[in-house]
């Protein structure tokens, strides 16, 4: 099993790699939004497997609170530059 969690977290580590690859080279604004949204996908994902890891379920929570501040942020990134704020 240790296996399968260490090939996942290096597909999330990949994964960051190239979503923040996007994000520094995205052209526009809402490439980087996009790619913005992509990393804090993998972030919540990485704090899920390790809360799995460490069957420490705090985790878990810190994955939810992140994964909302998150969303609100995206939405708040995308209504600026839809020019509504």
């Amino acid at each position: 099993m240790t296996y399968v969690l260490y090939i996942a977290l290096a597909l999330l580590v990949l994964g960051l790699i190239f979503g923040a690859i996007r994000f520094v080279k995205g052209p526009t604004a809402g490439d980087r939004t996009v790619a913005l949204d992509t990393l804090t996908t993998i972030v919540v994902a990485g704090l899920v497997l390790l809360a799995y890891a460490f069957g420490r379920i705090v985790y878990v929570d810190v994955a939810l609170v992140y994964a909302v501040l998150g969303f609100i942020g995206v939405i708040v990134i995308a209504r600026y530059l839809e020019g509504a704020l």
